[in-house]
């Protein structure tokens, strides 16, 4: 996942990360939130705003968009211009979609996805033998909890979910080069009626397809 492309699927998907898990050790707050995140939705539909920042929190690109999330292993992320892309996993393959580029290329999903966050969302691996889960405590009115994997290859060294009103409205990806992805989601909708045809992507006509590791 060396890419441009697949580092931004690992920012984007890591706030969609579906999984189920138990803990002891954190307080109510947290495993309310937690529980209610991983376990008790199947669908979920926002719009999200996305920065990437450098050591000194300076950003460095910013994107919005939208999303939808279908359990398991489903997702479509909708990039608004002036980075329009698409990223769509139909639950075999994932196509990002480089609208600028006329270039669409297509990955086997598991291959893609094992070993990083996004591997929850297909169903594979699990929270709490994968990652070293930290209650960080209330800041505000957001309740924080860091996911720390505990294989050090991955292109990350943190995860940072925030929840507000017992739903998922913050999520910060710390890299291994210090910069930090910010993506704060809004008019979240849990388990919405969600068509199956939002997970299926069909190459446009005059638009270049790349396959690797099929």
């Amino acid at each position: 996942m060396g890419n441009v492309f697949c580092r931004r699927l690992l920012r984007a998907v890591i706030g969609a990360m579906i999984g189920g898990f138990s803990m002891s050790g954190f307080g109510a707050t947290s495993i309310d939130n937690l529980n209610r995140f991983f376990q008790e939705f199947q669908t979920l539909r926002a719009d999200f705003s996305q920065v990437v920042m450098d050591e000194n929190l300076v950003p460095l690109e910013e994107s919005a968009g939208r999303l939808w999330i279908s359990r398991p292993g489903r997702f479509r992320w909708d990039y608004h211009p002036p980075f329009a892309q698409q990223i769509v996993a139909d639950g075999v393959r994932i196509w990002i979609y480089d609208i600028e580029l006329e270039q669409v290329t297509v990955r086997n999903q598991h291959n893609m996805l094992e070993g990083t966050p996004a591997s929850l969302l297909a169903g594979e691996g699990d929270l709490g033998t994968d990652y070293v889960i930290e209650d960080l405590g209330q800041q505000g009115s957001v309740v924080w909890v860091s996911l720390q994997p505990k294989n050090s290859s991955g292109g990350f060294a943190e995860v940072q979910l925030g929840f507000q009103n017992d739903t998922l409205r913050l999520i910060q990806l710390l890299d291994h080069v210090d910069q930090i992805t910010r993506i704060v989601l809004s008019h979240v909708e849990e388990n919405p009626q969600i068509p199956a045809n939002q997970f299926h992507f069909t190459v446009p006509v005059g638009v270049d397809l790349i396959e690797k590791e099929l």
